[in-house]
């Protein structure tokens, strides 16, 4: 049965396909996600933002079924994912990590082939629409001309599209991300977001660990914030990312405006001399209240 096939048998088709209900996980007594519930729309963008420690990996882990959640349960196409074979998961949802260890030289297509997994028989090998496939990927992340590199030889940049390439390959319908332009420079950057929003144009669901705020603004549909393993705050870019949630959250003065050429939020982070002199302006407009009623 295809993802999309599934999805019209649940009747969530254009709903919800991932949804994370009271889902908490900890390692012994350390809770790292604690009753987080948030749904994941067919066709949008979800960004999940928070300071270093805050769960996002942990919860990526447990929306793509890697990890089990203590409580609560994490429900694809609308079952429990427990109900789902492995290869069912993997032809519906790929994903790519923070970071890749790769223990053999297997060269770029070797490796990109490697998401055809799913689609091959357990004792077949690949076919040709497979390598057309891959070929495919990996030219939209800009690695066709690495093809027969080892990864060995590759720049972390260089891995990185590699590994979204192998995710692409593997023609899920959710994609789950990691921070996958970590590594990347700038323009790199903006290339595989810019990718990631075609991939939501046609149709494919988007959920990504970002740390850059600014990017999230700009190619989320709605940001999930995380803060000591707890959901706190869930809309979309505008709702979420305001001086007072991002001042709390990240415990640090930061600048937010709108930008004037995309319209998107965009914050600024201050350096210690402005947060210094807004701490004085801010006392002198206390005081000066203060001052005013008596």
């Amino acid at each position: 049965m295809t993802t999309e096939s599934i999805g019209a048998a649940t009747g969530l088709e254009g709903s919800e396909v991932l949804r994370a209900e009271r889902v908490s996980f900890g390692y012994r007594r350390d809770e790292v996600v604690s009753e987080v519930t948030l749904g994941v729309r067919r066709g949008e963008t979800l960004g999940i933002i928070g300071p270093n420690g805050s769960g996002k990996s942990t919860l990526i882990r447990l929306l793509s079924g890697v990890l089990e959640p203590r409580s609560g349960e994490v429900r694809l196409f609308g079952r429990a994912m427990a109900q789902h074979g492995l290869r069912e998961r993997a032809r519906a949802i790929a994903v790519v990590p923070q970071e890749t260890a790769v223990e053999f030289p297997f060269t770029v297509t070797e490796t990109v082939l490697m998401g055809r997994a799913p689609h091959i028989g357990r004792f077949a090998f690949e076919a040709d629409g497979d390598l057309i496939a891959a070929r495919a990927a990996m030219r939209r992340t800009g690695v066709l001309h690495l093809a027969e590199r080892s990864l060995h030889e590759l720049s972390g940049g260089e891995r990185q599209r590699v590994i979204l390439a192998r995710a692409l390959a593997q023609d899920a319908q959710i994609l789950l991300l990691d921070e996958p332009a970590a590594f990347l420079d700038i323009r790199h950057e903006v290339e595989i977001y810019d990718l990631l929003h075609d991939l939501k144009e046609e149709g494919r669901t988007v959920v990504s660990v970002l740390h850059d705020l600014n990017l999230a603004a700009l190619y989320c549909d709605r940001i999930a914030l995380l803060k000591e393993g707890r959901l706190v705050a869930l809309g979309t870019p505008a709702d979420v990312i305001t001086y007072p949630t991002i001042t709390d959250v990240y415990e640090i003065d930061v600048y937010v405006d709108r930008n004037d050429i995309t319209g998107a939020i965009n914050v600024l982070p201050l350096s210690r001399r402005y947060r210094e002199l807004l701490a004085d302006v801010l006392l002198h407009d206390e005081l000066a209240s203060a001052a005013r009623k008596a």
